[in-house]
């Protein structure tokens, strides 16, 4: 199976004219539905998912299944505006491991939206969810949701029994307002909406329980939102973490 790690450079100023001109710049100011909507656009179903925008300077990357020349061929068929957000004229991929062994540590970091999906269907924050079942730690609110989420994050790696954490801390938290676009309404176009939750960065180190189970979760990303920013798990050598 060929697996890639892709990055690309997206040009900030056409970016955000690109988003503000179709209306999917969310009022934080997130692009991932605007790079959603790019990627699909410049790659159609070779989109590359899930990705990481980590701004203007380190650009944006992405896991991919598709081969270098699949989506440079693609990419040239994108128009001139799509080509130009996403700075096509000059991208790059490279192989990535796709084979790991068991009990290998690795160093990572995650984009999550830490969200449970409650009986009616809604999305709820793990946090909310949890907080009022459990006593208030030392430390306060912070630390509680900290706690909440690393276990959160705890659960999504050992599906399949891929992963687990050996240390974990969340570097970043913030409550953002994202944009998604709701079912087609009776006009046949889908209205967009904004949805406010949580938004945190952990970094730490995990331990491969099971090879075929992490590869495939390096594949999908963690949590919900994979596709429009979130869930990509970004590794490196234990030994620089």
């Amino acid at each position: 199976m060929t697996f890639q790690l892709m990055r690309l450079q997206p040009d900030a100023k056409a970016l955000a004219a690109w988003a503000t001109r179709h209306s999917v710049l969310s009022p934080d100011g997130d692009y991932g539905y605007a790079l959603h909507g790019l990627l699909s656009a410049a790659f159609g179903e070779q989109a590359p998912k899930p990705f990481r925008y980590l701004g203007g300077r380190q650009g944006l990357l992405a896991y991919t299944e598709a081969s270098l020349d699949v989506l440079r061929m693609n990419a040239s068929l994108a128009t001139p505006d799509v080509a130009r957000a996403l700075g096509l004229d000059n991208f790059d991929a490279r192989q990535f491991p796709s084979v790991w062994k068991e009990g290998q540590a690795l160093g990572f970091e995650v984009r999550v939206r830490p969200v449970i999906r409650a009986k009616d269907g809604r999305e709820r924050d793990a946090f909310l969810h949890t907080a009022d079942a459990i006593p208030a730690t030392e430390g306060g609110r912070l630390a509680q949701r900290a706690m909440i989420y690393s276990d959160w994050l705890a659960k999504q790696f050992a599906v399949d029994g891929a992963a687990q954490i050996i240390q974990a801390q969340m570097d970043e938290f913030r409550l953002t307002r994202v944009l998604r676009k709701a079912s087609i309404g009776e006009n046949g176009k889908r209205k967009s909406h904004v949805v406010t939750g949580p938004d945190a960065v952990f970094k730490g180190q995990l331990q491969v329980d099971n090879p075929e189970a992490f590869a495939r979760l390096l594949a999908r990303g963690v949590g919900r939102h994979r596709t429009f920013g979130f869930g990509m798990l970004l590794l490196r050598p234990a030994s620089s973490c």
